[in-house]
């Protein structure tokens, strides 16, 4: 019998990944969830990734492409006239907006690394990109190292509690920070 030909097949399992990830979480992802979203045989799975680390590390490298374009948007959109804190704020309300979903399973897939030592460096790199993203936007990498770190508590934060988004806690709690 032919080997059937479906160059798409490893990335139909990546998102299957993400997809089994936000329904049930980290830890309702196995191979077999996968193949099963994913509508391929079960060792499929295990042929493109031949532990659960390395399909938690292709999900988190696609979840951070979607997150860091998104972020590169928004350096490239702030305003040098406006306060940081203002910009941090309407960064932080942006991704809050609307259905949350996306950003919750970026965090999910995110925290992943605090179990799954394969997948820290993945989620280092993101941050670290950021971090140069608007270190060179804002010409100074300390600051942008701390705005990253802010902005990231307070979205884990208004995740975790579902409290309303306040503009003005964030804008004060920036400027208190940055000085």
């Amino acid at each position: 019998m032919a080997r059937r030909y479906d160059p798409d097949r490893r990335q139909r399992i990546i998102d299957a990944a993400i997809a089994v990830v936000g329904e049930r979480g980290i830890a309702g992802l196995s191979h077999r969830a996968v193949a099963a979203a994913a509508d391929v045989p079960l060792g499929s799975t295990t042929y493109h990734f031949a532990t659960l680390d390395e399909l938690l590390v292709a999900a988190l490298r696609q979840a951070n492409g979607w997150w860091l374009a998104d972020f590169a948007r928004w350096v490239e959109g702030i305003d040098p006239a406006v306060p940081l804190a203002d910009e941090v704020a309407r960064l932080v309300e942006g991704a809050l907006a609307g259905d949350r979903s996306r950003v919750e399973l970026e965090y999910e897939l995110y925290l992943a690394a605090l179990r799954h030592e394969a997948v820290r460096p993945i989620a280092a790199e993101c941050l670290d990109e950021m971090v140069a993203l608007l270190g060179r936007r804002i010409g100074d990498p300390a600051t942008a190292r701390a705005v990253v770190a802010f902005a990231d508590g307070l979205l884990l934060q208004h995740l975790l509690t579902g409290q309303p988004f306040e503009r003005a806690l964030v804008q004060d709690g920036l400027a208190g920070v940055l000085g």
